[in-house]
């Protein structure tokens, strides 16, 4: 039996992505501007994406706690986290509770 995905058949703002996330993720950006998995590397890189760290999988509680949010830039987002969430890449935890990378 397959899973289907928790986004099948919902909109963006039936995800949870409305005014409401839109208004959190700029804040967000704003006080936490530079990607996390580049400044792990030494590297500096504008932040684009509030991603959370835990897929949330449609779960409010986890979707809105904003210590399972990180800012990543897109590059980022789009590579290094699809391949940490698809499991071609052995996440480390440090002892800080971050991803290390490396």
């Amino acid at each position: 039996m397959t899973m289907k995905s928790w986004r099948d058949g919902r909109t963006t703002a039936q995800r949870g992505y409305g005014g409401r996330w839109q208004r959190a993720r700029a804040a967000f950006l704003v006080r936490h501007p530079l990607c996390v998995f580049c400044r792990r590397q030494g590297r500096i890189a504008i932040a684009e994406v509030v991603d959370h760290i835990k897929p949330h999988r449609g779960d409010l509680k986890m979707f809105w706690d904003r210590n399972n949010w990180q800012v990543l830039c897109k590059v980022c987002h789009d590579r290094d986290k699809k391949r940490i969430e698809t499991g071609n890449v052995k996440v480390q935890i440090g002892i800080d509770g971050w991803p290390v990378e490396g």
